[in-house]
């Protein structure tokens, strides 16, 4: 019998087989006919994180168009999709760049309290708080749904997709938790115990204000502890990350870009090295040359353990949605040819047309999780 424990967590349990080379021969000879489908098998165990940057919400918005038809825009055309003509016509030569991100920390060094960055601020707030998602699934909701209560989604992003994804697929199965690194113009927070919620409106059980969360801009160094709420949001990531049972980390659109170095830096001292992380697996989803995105998070990975694609439907998150730590642990450890070569499970080609057609189709990953007590809640 196998019992396997990471950090005094059951993981799985289950007779233990080696299969070695004659079993590997036999499965290629067809003599073992038996397939197993990865959604068929639910752990209670092991974690997955995935940290989104800008293009995971760009690549959403190109599939399935923001409801209004606004842009996305990352931080190298953001001053092109938010009017802001006549503010960069104030900024002073000597601090002045096409790059916005070398120009808003220029102003930002020279005097944090510039009116030109405080009409800046509301204008970038404001646009990004009048987003929503349209009216139909997007990769948004496929990401939500293809997570459960051990996994974690973190987000540098201050567009209200996630949150929004979220709550409109709340009550399908068990959901993801969700971290806000750099602040989000869908989430406020009870300045009293930090929970939060919709950003503006009233706690039920108390009737506190949910104080609407700062956005961390551009700026060289970045005051990860100033705020409380974003001080919180980077505890728990920080924890989510050192945390042994985590096996999977996803990079959706995330650049790594050098305003973020210290960013980077925390996240890294909590997943340690990639000597000490040698069986987890990152999986980087990135238009992006692959030895380009390689590069970017080097110290992460251990030799040979990552994925590299370019659209979210190749992903892990796709392939195997709900099922991504069963899947790989199942192919690095298995117990039978059968658990080597199982078939993934994955979500229709194109995605779904409405929200009952998608919410039908996990129902029965769901309910193996319920019937196996893989979901304990």
């Amino acid at each position: 019998m196998s019992v396997v424990f990471r950090r005094g967590k059951l993981i799985r349990l289950k007779t233990k087989v080696k299969i070695g080379d004659a079993g590997y021969k036999r499965w290629e000879k067809g003599i073992v006919k038996k397939k197993m489908n990865i959604k068929d098998e639910a752990f209670p165990g092991g974690g997955h994180i995935v940290l989104l940057g800008a293009g995971a919400s760009i690549a959403s918005s190109i599939l399935d168009r923001e409801k209004n038809g606004k842009k996305l825009p990352s931080m190298n055309d953001l001053p092109m999709v938010i009017p802001m003509d006549d503010l960069l016509s104030l900024v002073p030569k000597n601090l002045y760049s096409d790059n916005f991100e070398v120009l808003y920390s220029n102003l930002y060094k020279e005097d944090p309290n510039n009116p030109i960055l405080q009409e800046m601020n509301d204008r970038v707030y404001d646009y990004f708080a009048s987003l929503s998602l349209p009216d139909k699934p997007t990769i948004y909701d496929y990401m939500v749904m293809a997570l459960r209560f051990k996994d974690t989604i973190v987000t540098f992003n201050w567009d209200p997709f996630l949150y929004q994804a979220w709550c409109r697929n709340k009550g399908h199965g068990s959901k993801p938790m969700i971290r806000f690194l750099h602040g989000n113009v869908a989430i406020g927070y009870d300045e009293e115990d930090l929970k939060s919620g919709p950003a503006g409106s009233f706690r039920k059980d108390n009737m506190h204000y949910l104080k609407p969360t700062p956005l961390l801009y551009p700026t060289g160094e970045k005051n990860y502890e100033e705020d409380p709420f974003i001080k919180r949001e980077w505890k728990r990531l920080r924890e989510a990350l050192h945390d042994e049972t985590t096996w999977r980390l996803t990079i959706f659109g995330y650049s790594a870009p050098r305003s973020d170095a210290a960013a980077i830096k925390l996240m890294n001292d909590a997943w340690g090295t990639p000597d000490k992380r040698n069986i987890e697996q990152i999986e980087m989803i990135d238009i992006r040359p692959e030895e380009e995105v390689k590069r970017s998070w080097d110290n992460f990975i251990h030799s040979h353990h990552y994925d590299y694609c370019t659209n979210y439907f190749q992903s892990s998150l796709a392939r195997c949605p709900r099922r991504t730590n069963e899947s790989y642990f199942l192919r690095c450890f298995p117990c039978t040819p059968e658990e080597a070569f199982h078939e993934e499970c994955p979500i229709p080609e194109g995605g779904f047309a409405t929200f009952e057609e998608m919410w039908e189709w996990h129902q029965d990953l769901i309910d193996i999780e319920n019937n196996t007590n893989a979901n304990p809640f």
